[in-house]
């Protein structure tokens, strides 16, 4: 059994392109868990293994590996950067303990780099910096640093600093131990010499050096009293007070390299040893009621406790459906039955295995703070608790966004009916932020999801790995409702026409909820009236409708529904009764009380040459953006804007072609806001048309 001191739980995140994969793939190298380096242009690389990633040259799934650096156990995630796929960084930190990002040495802080580091601060993730690409043309490490602190809001603790720029970039200087690395051109890692630090550079070395232990002491009083009286701290002092600051979020220890040419990567994985936390050093998952609340008590990181589980990811592949678990407590051994309190059914392990991306290695047990793959699970889903059956419990649940974007496809074979079916199904399990359902009336199956990128690539697996072709309709944006003013109101139900009838009378106000406070019922009911018996089936009745609202029939959004008198029928007075006047309510008094077409409005980041950047913002502001900001960078500028989704299909066609192909772009969920009366009629109208044509 391992010491979980020895372990690292990490992810590698940034913005696409800024080379995670790449990194991944020199961890790899170096650790020695493969012998021949895929590259990620080529198609090649271990963590990118789907079809659709070796071909786009993105990361879509979270990948899993595992190695060893200097006896030190790493299971690492190599985690997408595209905006659509987010939610895998998200799941993914939900259960890794440290992490690096990577940037860009000439991108800098890019919009996708914002999101996982905000991610990355909410789940209280140590991290590791390391800027990336130092030999491309526009890089600039210093710059970067500085972006860090700017955007991000972190303070970096600058541990290297590169040799040459750009072309010229050769090798780094580690500040602690005042040593140059310098690598040949061969390209292999290991093809490096130990120099002296190039004369031009020691007082720079020696400047950021200061700084560095400047920071680093103020993590011990002790320590920083002895040096403000001119004592140098011990190496072992100021790698303690790195480690204690990294550990609280005070600094993040930031190194530089290029994983392309395989330079400075040494020194990243030396940092992970001995600054990234092991699983002990993090705050355990906290425990739940059914309901999700805290319940005060913890699972505890150690083999020796009750077994303790999440599951955060399924994928079904050529090996069969893959439960990826992390271990959070006790131990776990083929054979074992175990408990999943969210169904309450037990299951029996019968394989597991520790991943190689998509190879697998299999396994015998597994214990606290190990990330494996159980294969052939039933009912599990993303984010279910697995637990001993003698000490059921549920740990903090995973929560995910819902989707804005939908399209209604169908099989171009009638025949295929079924297949989609079953792998649509497989999908969904797979991906939380991927839904789908039927619509009532057309029959149609509508896919939905995060974004078009999002949707694209469902649909190109349904083509490619399931061998269902599609007939695919156009994207359509998720619209909600909701209502602007407060309504008193009355209704009743009354069916009394001899014998058992149905009678329920309820005097009731709606009006706005919350911003995001969904649906909320009270009841202020003084007395009898209305037995407190019936109140779950009056809520259920109210909350059944949110679903459709009365404008065009689109799901409504924050609705405070109060319930203050009524009457009852000793003989005729039901659930049923009740609810089915709740129901009635809810469709009298809805349109009373101004309701309101919501359009969902994007957070979009677009980096433009400075030479276009008039054309991206007048362009935006037709797309009826608000500009919230701009910023000059060293290769070009970032506009940022908040845009309706609606606004937005196609846009990077666009894009490319205002900057010659030079721009780029992202975009996430912001939030739900009103549309402009113009807008809200042709869609009302447009929805009226489609339902009353089905």
């Amino acid at each position: 059994m391992t010491d979980l001191s020895f372990y690292r739980n990490i992810g590698i995140f940034a913005h696409v392109d800024a080379g995670k994969t790449t990194t991944t793939e020199r961890i790899l190298k170096l650790t020695g868990k493969i012998h021949k380096l895929g590259e990620v242009h080529e198609g090649e690389s271990t963590t990118d293994f789907m079809e659709q990633e070796a071909e786009r040259g993105i990361t879509i799934q979270s990948a899993a590996v595992t190695c060893e650096w200097k006896g030190h156990r790493f299971n690492v995630i190599d985690t997408p950067g595209h905006v659509d796929f987010t939610v895998e960084v998200y799941r993914s930190l939900k259960v890794l303990d440290g992490g690096i990002g990577v940037f860009c040495g000439s991108g800098g802080v890019e919009p996708q780099s914002e999101t996982n580091w905000r991610y990355a601060n909410d789940s209280k993730v140590s991290r590791l910096i390391f800027v990336n690409k130092l030999d491309r043309v526009g890089a600039d490490f210093i710059r970067v640093t500085d972006q860090v602190k700017k955007v991000l809001g972190a303070t970096p603790l600058i541990m290297t600093l590169p040799i040459g720029r750009e072309d010229e970039f050769v090798g780094v200087v580690d500040l602690l131990s005042r040593k140059a690395y310098v690598w040949d051109e061969t390209g292999q890692p290991e093809n490096y010499e130990e120099k002296d630090i190039p004369a031009d550079m020691v007082d720079d070395v020696e400047t950021y050096r200061e700084m560095l232990i400047e920071t680093a002491v103020e993590m011990d009083d002790d320590v920083m009293m002895a040096y403000m009286e001119g004592e140098e701290p011990s190496m072992e002092d100021i790698k303690r007070c790195i480690r204690k600051g990294t550990l609280e979020l005070a600094f993040f220890p930031t190194y530089c390299g290029s994983a392309f040419k395989n330079k400075g990567m040494q020194l990243l994985l030396d940092a992970v040893v001995e600054y990234l936390p092991s699983p002990t050093e993090v705050n355990p998952q906290p425990l739940t009621d059914e309901e999700g609340n805290p319940i005060g008590e913890y699972a505890t990181v150690s083999a020796d406790e009750p077994f303790r589980a999440l599951a955060f990811k399924i994928m079904d592949d050529r090996f069969g459906a893959l439960t990826f678990v992390r271990i959070y407590s006790g131990k776990l051994k083929k054979g074992d039955t175990i408990l999943n309190s969210f169904t309450g059914k037990t299951e029996r392990i019968g394989r597991m295995c520790e991943m190689q991306a998509d190879e697998r290695n299999e396994l015998t047990s597994a214990q606290a703070g190990d990330i494996i793959a159980i294969v052939g699970m039933k009912n599990v889903q993303t984010g279910h608790t697995l637990c001993d059956v003698d000490h059921p419990c549920t740990l903090e649940a995973m929560v995910f966004p819902e989707p804005v974007i939908s399209i209604a496809v169908a099989p171009k074979d009638k025949g295929s009916t079924e297949k989609m079916g079953i792998a649509i199904g497989k999908m969904v399990a797979e991906d939380p932020t991927f839904r789908v359902e039927t619509d009532e009336d057309s029959g149609e199956t509508i896919l939905k999801g995060m974004g078009e990128l999002h949707l694209d690539i469902k649909v190109d697996i349904l083509k490619r790995t399931y061998g269902v072709e599609l007939v695919v309709g156009q994207p359509q944006v998720a619209y909600r409702e909701t209502i602007t003013q407060k309504v008193e109101d009355s209704y009743t139900h009354k069916k009394q026409s001899g014998g058992s009838g149905q009678f329920g009378k309820i005097d009731y106000t709606i009006a706005p909820g919350e911003p995001n406070s969904g649906f909320t019922f009270t009841s202020s009911v003084v007395g009898g009236n209305v037995p407190k018996e019936f109140f779950p089936a009056i809520e259920k009745g109210f909350k059944s409708m949110m679903d459709t609202g009365p404008l065009a029939g689109f799901p409504v959004l924050d609705v405070a529904i109060n319930l203050h008198d009524g009457a009852y029928h000793a003989v005729d007075s039901s659930a049923v009764a009740f609810e089915i006047a709740a129901k009635g309510a809810f469709r009298q008094t809805m349109p009373k009380a101004g309701a309101q077409l919501l359009e969902p409005v994007m957070k979009v980041d677009v980096f433009s040459p400075e030479d276009n950047v008039g054309d991206v913002i007048g362009d935006l502001n037709r797309r009826r953006g608000m500009i919230s900001g701009q910023e000059a960078g060293a290769t070009g500028v970032r506009v940022k804007a908040d845009v309706p989704l609606s606004e937005m299909f196609g846009y990077i066609s666009t894009l490319r072609t205002m900057t010659s192909g030079r721009g780029q772009f992202s975009m996430e969920f912001s939030h739900y806001a009103p549309c402009p009366a113009n807008v809200a009629e042709t869609v009302i109208a447009k929805e009226k048309e489609k339902r009353a044509a089905k």
